[in-house]
């Protein structure tokens, strides 16, 4: 199997009240924006890019939803754990 085929998931529940609001979609978007490849999240059906704020606003992600961060470069999983970290920290909140 091609190193670049390997896909890299996590899932996740939302845990912060207000969910994927604007505050932590610039947070996911700045992280996603240094990755070396693109970096997904997923929510049922709908698949965005992670460094897009409006993409990810468009998913509407609520407290207790379920999503997938996903990634296709191995060098990238640190970007995606650092993502998953602030989801399942509340962003803070």
């Amino acid at each position: 199997m091609n190193e670049k085929k390997l896909q890299l998931t996590r899932e996740l529940v939302i845990k912060n009240q207000l969910g994927f609001h604007a505050r932590p979609s610039a947070m996911i978007a700045k992280i996603a924006q240094k990755a070396i490849d693109m970096i997904w999240i997923v929510k049922e059906d709908q698949k965005v890019e992670a460094s897009s704020i409006i993409d990810i606003l468009t998913l509407a992600c609520a407290e207790g939803e379920c999503i997938k961060i996903e990634a296709t470069n191995p060098d990238d999983l640190d970007k995606v754990n650092e993502i998953a970290n602030l989801i399942e920290d509340g962003f803070g909140e």
